[in-house]
């Protein structure tokens, strides 16, 4: 029988302290793995909005790159303020994600009944927009954007258009075309988006402002007049944007992600690297192209930046709407 021997305590302890060593790098590397478990992902909409058809298009893409499941869950109600109000009452550990839209978390806080103010919400990352459009349907006589501004002016607040809510990007883009093209036109929201299509196609309306995704989703039925982004989209390569024909007019409904304020900024960050990686596969960027949405990449740190440009622009418009109340 070997004896041990005091002679073999060198040899032990490295290889113990090897051990230890090798445990203390595997258990913060498990640790910081994220997310660890299914993220909830809440949309403040009801099914089938645009919120929506992102948030199920990027499903697919999350499960690959983390091994976890994007649930969608719903919580509708004051055009996404029920939820916005409640999103700090959630738990903070970035496992539970809320949609949030531009201009509404930016306008809806000026009415102190919202229940939310937008620095409550922390965003972590923006990734595509709606480019708001003048809409007609195929059959409609303005063929051209000066088709429409001429029969504004002949009968100043005859031409009625359709539009997703009050206070919405389309509302916000009606206002300022107006002004910008000395016209006056009616202005009737609906309250989503579908609704408003289905005024338009119904004929119950002259025109809509409406998004390039309503064409994308009913080409056989309608057309844009002109879109709202800097260059012409490469899905509608004959629409004309409205700065090439002389309106300085961009935008639309912008779509992001948030977390519960007290969601740690590495937390944030981690979620913001995912989705960033997400709009940049090739197999979703064409899906999102397809359906008419132009990607943007906000990440976490530029966000704060990217919020004041927004509410920048919208300050002139806000003014022009509160003065006609």
């Amino acid at each position: 029988m070997r004896l041990f021997t005091w002679s073999k305590l060198p040899c032990l302890a490295r290889l113990a302290g090897a051990c230890l060593a090798a445990l203390s790098l595997i258990g913060p590397a498990h640790a910081a793995d994220f997310p660890e478990r299914n993220v909830q992902y809440i949309i403040p909409f009801v099914p089938g909005g645009e919120s929506d058809i992102s948030a199920r298009l990027q499903q697919k893409y999350f499960e690959e790159l983390t091994g976890k499941q994007l649930i969608i869950q719903y919580m509708a109600g004051g055009g996404g303020a029920v939820a916005w109000s409640q999103l700090n009452g959630m738990p903070a550990d970035g496992h539970t994600i809320m949609g949030t839209n531009l201009p509404h978390i930016i306008i809806k806080p000026m009415d102190k009944s919202a229940g939310f103010k937008t620095e409550d919400l922390k965003d972590f990352y923006y990734f595509h927009f709606s480019p708001d459009a003048l809409v007609v349907t195929n059959d409609s006589p303005y063929k051209t954007l000066d088709d429409f501004i001429a029969a504004a002016k002949q009968a100043p607040g005859a031409v009625m258009l359709s539009g997703s809510g009050t206070q919405s990007s389309n509302d916000l883009s009606h206002a300022k075309f107006d002004k910008m093209a000395g016209i006056t036109t009616t202005y009737i929201p609906f309250k989503g988006t579908g609704e408003a299509v289905t005024a338009l196609l119904g004929k119950q309306v002259n025109a809509s402002w409406g998004y390039s995704t309503v064409v994308a989703n009913h080409r056989d039925k309608t057309r844009m007049l002109a879109v709202a982004t800097d260059e012409r989209m490469p899905m509608f390569p004959d629409v004309p944007t409205f700065k090439e024909l002389g309106y300085d007019l961009t935008g639309g409904a912008y779509r992001g992600m948030a977390v519960p304020k007290a969601t740690p900024d590495e937390t944030a960050q981690k979620l913001a690297d995912i989705f960033g990686q997400i709009n940049q596969n090739p197999e979703f960027r064409k899906k999102m192209d397809e359906l008419g949405f132009v990607l943007v990449d906000e990440p976490f740190k530029q966000v704060p930046a990217f919020l004041a440009k927004q509410k920048e622009s919208y300050a002139p418009v806000l003014e022009q709407l509160n003065a006609a109340k």
